[in-house]
């Protein structure tokens, strides 16, 4: 059997928010009829870093006011509930071998024959019992490597999707995926980093326009979306002591050495072969 590495991404809070920009930026990739053509939307992710957003000109007028239609992307909350959570219910108590950083590895994703080490102790055995070094012999000491990460702590995060247009029309092409693309229910999958995470689109719409107002500022059609994604974190982070991949090894023997006494202990040639005499 051909070995296959083992390759683990982290699972953060950085990803799950990628995998969200993701679906809305990438596979969405939400299109409609403005004055310069049908173009696609652009999205934007709403952070503390406004400057890089006033900085960039594709999206703003000569007035530095936004150019519409726009979709941006806030994360709004973030919580550890324990009634919503995913495939992996129970709790595994850290493991009290090992280093203090390794404790949480205790959830195993592959298991395979160290070839070598297991060989080594079918030799042995040929030998000991045939006084062959190759002679056929089953073999009960076999040594398995196992690889183990750490278990997935389950958290809610709440995502608001702004749909923000000029016209009505283009407000009803941006929502229609949103209603649409999850068919009869309101769940979907996002992926990031090789993590898969399910996303919940919440059934109110809000929608707000300020059509009713007679003022002179500019027309917009707003409507917000509420995601919630059922996400998982694997480790500290930046802050994790152990690896993200931890190996170990199997015992297969346990030896505890000792010292024969000098009276009544008798010499092991003896019970083994008759014909040794001691002198």
């Amino acid at each position: 059997m051909e070995n296959k590495e083992v390759t683990l991404q982290p699972s953060t809070i950085e990803t799950i928010d990628q995998a969200l920009y993701h679906l809305i930026k990438d596979e969405f990739f939400l299109h409609t009829k403005t004055n310069s053509g049908f173009r696609a939307v652009p999205v934007l992710w709403i952070s503390p870093e406004r400057s890089f957003h006033v900085k960039k000109k594709e999206i703003r007028d000569a007035v530095g006011k936004l150019k519409l239609p726009l979709i941006t992307v806030e994360r709004t909350s973030f919580a550890k509930d324990p009634n919503f959570k995913g495939g992996w219910q129970a709790n595994i108590f850290n493991n009290k071998d090992g280093p203090r950083g390794y404790r949480k590895h205790s959830r195993s994703i592959k298991k395979q024959i160290v070839t070598e080490k297991t060989r080594d102790f079918a030799v042995a055995d040929s030998k000991r019992e045939n006084g062959d070094f190759y002679h056929p012999t089953d073999n009960t000491s076999v040594i398995y490597e196992e690889v183990y990460v750490p278990i997935p702590v389950w958290v809610t995060v709440n995502y608001s999707i702004t749909l923000r247009t000029e016209y009505q029309q283009q407000m009803n092409d941006l929502m229609t995926p949103f209603v649409t693309r999850t068919g009869n229910i309101n769940s979907l999958l996002i992926r990031d980093s090789g993590h898969q995470y399910e996303a919940f689109i919440q059934q109110d719409f809000a929608q707000s326009n300020n059509m009713s107002n007679l003022g002179e500022d500019e027309r917009m059609f707003q409507t917000k979306i509420d995601i919630k994604v059922l996400g998982f974190l694997l480790g500290d982070g930046v802050n994790e002591e152990a690896p993200k991949i931890v190996t170990k090894e199997t015992t297969v023997q346990i030896k505890i050495s000792r010292e024969r006494v000098i009276i009544g202990d008798e010499k092991p040639w003896k019970t083994r072969d008759k014909k040794y005499r001691e002198f």
